[in-house]
C-alpha cells in the first residue's frame, strides 16, 4: 500500500488495508466517521490516522456498538491526525463502563433462563413465584425483571 502521488491514501489502498468494501468506506463517511480530502481532481485522499478509526469501528460494533454510538465518540475525536493515547483512554473507559453492564445483564438473563423474565404473560409455572399478579408491569412496559441490573 503506498500512498497516491498526490499525498494520503486512496479509498482502494484504504480498503485493501483496512479489509473494508469501499462502499463501507463511503457508508462509514456520511456517518462522520472519516473526512477525506479532496485532491486537485477531486479524488477522496485519506490519512493513515483513518486506518486507526476504521479498525476502531470495526472492533466496536463487533462488541455490540451501534454506529450512531460509535460516530458520537469518534465526533470528538481528531479529523485528520492519529487519535493520542489519552483520546483512546477516555472513550476506552468509557467502553468498558458500557461493556460492564451489558456483561451484569447477560451474566442474569443467563442465570435466569429457566424462569421469569418478567414480561407479564404468566405463562411460566414460576412466573407467580417470580413476578405475582405482575406486578413488574408497574415499573414499566417490556421484561422488567431482566432490565433491573
Amino acid at each position: 500500500m503506498a500512498a497516491s502521488p498526490s499525498g494520503g491514501l486512496t479509498i482502494g489502498d484504504l480498503s485493501d488495508r483496512t479489509g473494508l468494501a469501499v462502499s463501507a468506506i463511503r457508508f462509514y463517511e456520511t456517518h462522520g466517521i472519516l473526512h477525506p480530502v479532496r485532491n486537485a481532481g477531486g479524488h477522496r485522499r485519506y490519512g493513515r490516522a483513518d486506518i486507526r478509526r476504521l479498525s476502531f469501528v470495526m472492533i466496536a460494533q463487533s462488541m455490540g456498538f451501534g454506529l450512531s454510538e460509535i460516530a458520537a465518540y469518534m465526533a470528538d475525536l481528531p479529523a485528520h491526525r492519529a487519535p493520542s493515547k489519552a483520546d483512546w483512554t477516555r472513550i476506552s473507559e468509557e467502553f468498558r463502563t458500557k461493556i460492564d453492564a451489558r456483561i451484569a445483564l447477560l451474566q442474569k438473563m443467563r442465570d435466569r433462563l429457566d424462569g421469569c423474565i418478567g414480561c407479564g404473560c404468566l405463562s411460566l409455572e414460576t412466573c407467580s413465584l417470580h413476578n405475582p399478579l405482575d406486578e413488574a408491569a408497574q415499573g414499566g412496559a417490556g421484561p422488567r425483571i431482566l432490565r433491573e441490573v
